[in-house]
């Protein structure tokens, strides 16, 4: 009987353990990306020496704010499983890899990090993303 019931069962994706961790990230990404968009707003009187945008800390925003909205969409569309949502993901996650070392003289211990985290849902998938064969 217990055979029976396991034979029944779908087979589970491999990797779909990455493929969550890599649209969740993404999510979270994104939303916390909006936040410091939030944040940038709120400060674009302070002026900083920054590496992209040199003073104008508005400009950040808007940068995190399209980032952000990117990152979200692109972690519903890895949950769809579809090829076309996997590469969109690498290429965000990729982008956002790259994004982060915007702020790398600023907060480099929280770049690398975020750079670290990016490269593993590259990972997640570029290895176990986009269509299998049930065998």
């Amino acid at each position: 009987m217990a055979q029976q019931m396991s034979a029944d069962r779908m087979p589970e994706r491999v990797g779909g353990g990455w493929l969550l961790f890599s649209a969740v990230i993404l999510v979270t990404a994104g939303v916390m990306r909006i936040f410091d968009a939030f944040w940038a707003f709120d400060h674009d009187d302070t002026a900083k020496d920054l590496l992209f945008f040199k003073d104008n800390i508005d400009a950040y925003g808007w940068f995190w704010l399209a980032l952000g909205a990117v990152l979200i969409a692109a972690g519903i569309a890895v949950l769809s499983g579809s090829e076309w949502a996997r590469w969109f993901g690498v290429f965000v996650a990729a982008f956002a890899a790259v994004a982060a070392m915007t702020w790398i003289y600023a907060y480099p211990w929280a770049s690398f990090v975020q750079i670290i985290v990016a490269l593993a849902v590259v990972y997640g998938l570029t290895m176990y993303g986009g269509h299998q064969e049930n065998f």
